[in-house]
């Protein structure tokens, strides 16, 4: 179990409540896409995505970064469990969808740079340690169904 300072959780609930969950799951789930084009695999019946314009054209992406969204959602939520909170959604990626597991990390990664552009400033070194410990955590648990 991971264990959580005030600080982190705060921080954590904070972000998320400010979140526009459309936009920033949109703009995520885009550059995802474009800066690791090999993950566009996932995607076959989203239709364009040849290039950057049409991945952030595509209505469909902008739908799933909106639900990736949602469903961190559901992690800050229950913090005090996320693995268990994560486990159907682990097995149907894993067994169902058969997602490389190390796509998680490059979306999270992708995530920390559009929360970090949307804060500005207040994206300070600690607010940033908080959410990426946050992120590792909710990678973890996506990933526990692939060892």
């Amino acid at each position: 179990m991971v264990e959580w300072t005030e600080f982190e959780r705060a921080t954590i609930q904070d972000i998320f409540s400010k979140m526009d969950y459309e936009s920033v799951g949109h703009n995520a789930l885009t550059r995802c896409l474009v800066v690791y084009p090999w993950t566009q695999r996932y995607f076959g019946k989203f239709g364009n995505l040849y290039n950057a314009a049409a991945i952030a054209g595509n209505p469909l992406v902008a739908a799933h970064g909106a639900v990736v969204l949602r469903g961190l959602d559901k992690a800050v939520k229950n913090m005090d469990n996320i693995k268990a909170a994560y486990a159907e959604l682990s097995v149907l990626h894993s067994e169902k969808l058969h997602v490389d597991p190390d796509n998680f990390r490059l979306l999270a990664d992708c995530l920390t740079i559009v929360v970090a552009s949307t804060l500005g400033s207040g994206f300070t070194a600690e607010v940033q340690a908080a959410f990426q410990k946050f992120l590792a955590v909710v990678t973890a648990a996506l990933r526990k169904q692939y060892h």
